[in-house]
């Protein structure tokens, strides 16, 4: 039984304001019970619908259906405490995801396990907000990264008298050429910019040297 709150404490460490509800499955029947909150997380009022196997599996997202059939049919068999992370597709249509812990319950004389009993927890509103994050955090990232190439475009641009389009080519192609990250080449125009004395200095220093011909390379010197 221990695991059951650990299993609760790891979902609530995703954030606040989740909706946690009971449930109680019997095996011989498939029948569950739910708290009210379990029908709130399906988008049900309470006692608005029976609760079975066949509802619960129905309302899990296609792509988790088959896994959490597997948990269900696990923890029937073994009676060990469990847990899931899932999608569910509520009564209104709205996509949830839902974290499931839960154990066996023995009849004291068979030793056989004849329900699960557990806990839902609602933590849709945690991902969003761990996804929103994430989403910020490469947005910035792609910023931090777009910047210096910006500037390098333009003091390339400034320097060798070509338009933006252009200054980025042989940006690129200086970074071909050199076998360094065009981030990487930006950053180093721009830091040369700031000690050269003219943007046409950064130009020349970072000139890919012209391959030498055949025909040069014989002539004595």
């Amino acid at each position: 039984m221990a695991a059951e709150p650990m299993g609760i404490e790891r979902a609530l460490a995703l954030g606040a304001n989740h909706v946690v509800g009971r449930y109680r499955y019997e095996l011989a029947t498939q029948r569950w019970w739910w708290s009210d909150e379990t029908f709130q997380i399906y988008g049900f009022a309470p006692g608005e619908v029976v609760p079975t196997t066949t509802l619960v599996l129905a309302h899990k997202h296609p792509d988790d259906r088959a896994h959490v059939s597997r948990v269900l049919e696990d923890a029937a068999l073994t009676g060990e405490p469990f847990s899931s992370v899932h999608r569910i597709m509520d009564a209104g249509g709205r996509e949830r995801t839902l974290t499931v812990v839960g154990q066996g319950r023995r009849d004291p004389r068979t030793r056989q396990v004849h329900a699960l009993v557990g806990y839902f927890i609602d933590v849709t509103a945690a991902v969003k907000a761990r996804a929103g994050e994430a989403a910020n955090a490469s947005i910035r990232a792609s910023a931090a990264t777009r910047a210096p190439i910006e500037q390098a475009k333009g003091i390339i641009a400034f320097a060798l008298g070509i338009d933006a389009e252009e200054a980025f080519e042989y940006l690129r192609s200086t970074s071909n050429h050199a076998n360094i990250a065009v981030r990487d080449v930006a950053r180093r125009i721009v830091e040369l910019a700031r000690t050269a004395s003219a943007a046409a200095d950064v130009a020349a220093a970072l000139t890919p040297p012209r391959p030498v011909s055949t025909a040069a390379a014989s002539q004595p010197l």
